[in-house]
């Protein structure tokens, strides 16, 4: 199956999942709970309001080497949303993606994301744990605070917990 294959397929309109497609254009389904939706309202909103020199877009489907993955949130720079606008699905990441943790993904399955990510172009991957904590990935690996604003995980973090 393809994206845009996906997109227009009447039986996916409605599911509580998120959807993504794997290297052999099968569909996958990540069931999502109502705590992801608040935790990913409120980075988007807080990347809205700290980096406005971009654009922040939810559900952002991105073609990787694996298939079609779906960042819970990314961040765009002005000069990738004009080269690329709203392409669907982007072929290369925006600069920053942000994966939430939920019950049902491994260890294994955000460490590939993550790598999927970074092959495809983005500069910094954060990976959100439910109210607890924020990993950051770059190309070097794991980091110790975000190279896009020192403070801003921690104003997020600090919203979560709220």
């Amino acid at each position: 199956m393809q994206w845009s294959e996906a997109l227009a397929n009447q039986h996916f309109k409605d599911l509580p999942f998120k959807i993504e497609l794997n290297e052999f254009g099968k569909i996958l389904m990540t069931p999502r709970s109502n705590l992801q939706g608040f935790i990913q309202a409120r980075i988007a909103a807080t990347l809205l309001n700290d980096m406005p020199e971009g654009e922040v877009i939810t559900e952002c489907s991105i073609e990787t080497s694996d298939g079609v993955k779906v960042a819970d949130v990314v961040w765009a720079s002005t000069d990738f949303m004009a080269e690329f606008g709203y392409d669907t699905p982007y072929k290369k990441a925006p600069e920053l993606c942000v994966e939430i943790v939920s019950p049902s993904n491994s260890k294994k399955e955000m460490k590939q994301k993550t790598e999927l990510y970074l092959a495809k172009g983005a500069q910094e991957i954060w990976v959100v744990y439910e109210n607890t904590k924020v990993d950051i990935f770059t190309h070097t690996g794991k980091q110790s605070e975000s190279q896009f604003s020192a403070s801003l995980v921690e104003t997020i973090l600090q919203q979560l917990k709220q």
